[in-house]
């Protein structure tokens, strides 16, 4: 880790968790934020007391950010990028991560569907050949991002994780673990793509309804 990397404060590190996964308890908060679960639950409490997240109780139960907590989790976010002088680095990587982006979509489609006799049909994996050559792409496509994710650890400390979760993901997909690829509710390499897409936007403060124009 680059001596340089600018360390994001705690209870921002909490907003920022919740910004990005929409909902989630506790324990995923720390495990995003590499914080502390006693740290995490006492910050969550303060944020409430604040107004800035809400608990929901019932057949899902998590935390979310109120409107109040987005607003004020893209000033401190705009803040931090401003006092990290980074903002030259991270909008670098997101141009480059934006070539890799659609590669990577259509790797994804590629897994998920294929053509047989000219129409596209759902992937049941029952070729190994043809999987193994997706899965030989995806290889590629990890080789092109790695650089953006070292770029953005070595920028800003809270990109960090991203490097490894990327890894880990691929290491399972070679390993035959299909799901690992582009299953939604775990942290697949496409779970952590998106994650990672949304925190560039997130941070730059982009909307991605109006991506292409930046």
């Amino acid at each position: 880790m680059s001596p340089v990397a600018h360390l994001s404060e705690p209870s921002f590190l909490v907003l920022h968790a919740l910004r990005l996964k929409g909902f989630a308890e506790a324990d995923v908060v720390a495990s995003c934020t590499r914080l502390d679960d006693d740290d995490v639950a006492k910050r969550l409490d303060e944020l409430a007391g604040e107004g800035l997240v809400l608990r929901r109780e019932g057949r899902v139960s998590g935390w979310s950010l109120t409107p109040d907590g987005r607003a004020r989790h893209a000033a401190l976010s705009a803040e931090e990028l401003a006092a990290s002088a980074q903002r030259d680095v991270v909008d670098s990587a997101y141009r480059r991560f934006l070539e890799v982006n659609a590669d990577m979509l259509g790797v994804c489609t590629a897994w998920q569907l294929r053509d047989v006799d000219g129409s596209q049909t759902i992937n049941d994996h029952s070729d190994a050949d043809y999987d193994a050559g997706v899965v030989q792409q995806l290889l590629g496509i990890h080789d092109r991002v790695r650089p953006v994710t070292a770029d953005l650890r070595d920028a800003l400390h809270r990109f960090a994780p991203y490097g490894d979760r990327l890894r880990s993901a691929l290491e399972k997909v070679v390993d035959g673990q299909h799901e690992w690829f582009t299953k939604p509710v775990i942290d697949s390499y496409h779970t952590v793509w998106f994650e990672l897409h949304e925190d560039l936007l997130s941070t730059l403060g982009i909307e991605r309804a109006s991506e292409g124009a930046h």
